[in-house]
């Protein structure tokens, strides 16, 4: 077995599944140093020892819930825009389309704002994130503003951080709707945000007569 990897002793139920769901679940509810291996054992609906036999500690856990839970989602992304012909706005507005999607109806959201607040006393958790995640993601839109100038769709620059640029309010709307609308500030409708937001970027990235 890989350093790092979970470790979780392959079986034909579906305990590790379920445990990863259930993982997911109290992470977001309580955040990583508040989640008890007990929590999750209950929620998973196993004993803490049975939950030993997949995952020896929270760290475990936590890259499990990122590569079995999380990450379909980014090979999902990734599989879009490799085969992807469309022109880049429409590429744009159906990614934004898709990932209105995901965080409205996922817990994904959830464990970003985790891992925001908890990573300087959990670093291990910014990294599996990072690596797994965001680097990921922002290859990915990296990769297709690339293309795109190289069709002389979006105008000169430095694509990645055009990709920040492109990113950017997505994160805030999430972390808003996980830190502040709990608390009763209004929060962003996100497939909107979205939308909207496709409209106001593509207006400053694309080149004058790009193909739509």
């Amino acid at each position: 077995m890989k350093t790092g990897e979970p470790k979780w002793r392959r079986r034909s139920d579906a305990r590790p599944g379920e445990i990863i769901a259930a993982a997911l679940a109290v992470f977001a509810e309580k955040g990583f140093a508040g989640a008890r291996l007990d929590d999750i054992a209950a929620q998973a609906g196993v004993s803490k020892g049975a939950l030993y036999l997949y995952f020896e500690t929270k760290h475990d856990l936590f890259r499990a819930v990122v590569r079995e839970a999380v990450a379909p989602n980014l090979d999902m992304v990734e599989g879009l825009v490799g085969q992807s012909t469309l022109p880049f706005e429409a590429l744009v507005r159906l990614l934004f389309a898709r990932l209105g999607e995901i965080l409205t109806e996922t817990r994904l959201g959830a464990v970003a704002k985790m891992v925001i607040g908890e990573s300087r006393n959990f670093p291990e958790l910014a990294r599996v994130w990072h690596d797994d995640v965001i680097s990921r993601g922002l290859a990915v839109v990296t990769g297709a503003i690339t293309a795109a100038q190289a069709r002389g769709e979006v105008r000169p620059g430095d694509p990645r951080l055009y990709a920040f640029s492109l990113m950017g309010p997505v994160l805030m709307g999430v972390i808003w709707r996980e830190v502040f609308t709990p608390i009763g500030a209004p929060g962003p409708d996100l497939k909107a945000l979205l939308t909207q937001h496709a409209d106001t970027v593509l207006f400053g990235l694309l080149a004058p007569e790009a193909p739509s």
